[in-house]
């Protein structure tokens, strides 16, 4: 990868919408050269997806927090069944795996507290393998979507 790909690949993050033409212009190559750099790159895995990115708030999702989830079981099945069951969930917008404290980390979306209430009581204390739970709720978003360069 040279930092042909790697402009390339921040003008992709900043809009997927540009079309090729532009693309190429802007990184002072062919139109030919661009798609084929392109096209590699996502043969490679490292533009995995193309995604729009949305507002929350506008909709209606005003309620987000992290969840830092600790299991009381280990074993391979208790988390297969509480990945899979998070994966399901809406309002599961990110789940992350880490070493520390907490066993997973959830980011959570939703419409408002009585909504993430009801998430907490109706889902997350229900699953076998969940021994509690720590809520950090989000004030305001500093960072967020930042491009992978």
């Amino acid at each position: 990868m040279d930092s042909t790909d790697r402009k390339l690949i921040l003008l992709l993050q900043q809009d997927s919408r540009l079309p090729n033409a532009q693309l190429a212009e802007r990184l002072n190559i062919s139109a030919s050269a661009c798609w084929r750099r392109v096209k590699a790159l996502e043969d490679a895995g490292v533009i995995a997806r193309y995604s729009a990115i949305v507002n929350p708030d506008a909709m209606g999702l005003k309620f987000e927090a992290i969840v830092h989830v600790h299991l009381t079981r280990h074993d391979t099945e208790a988390l297969g069944r509480f990945i899979a069951a998070v994966q399901r969930r809406d309002e599961v917008t990110e789940c992350y795996a880490t070493t520390g404290q907490a066993d997973y980390h959830l980011r959570i979306l939703c419409r408002d507290i009585e909504a993430y209430n009801e998430f907490l009581e109706k889902f997350l204390f229900v699953q076998p393998a969940v021994n509690s739970a720590q809520t950090n709720v989000v004030l305001r978003r500093i960072k967020s979507n930042a491009p992978v360069g």
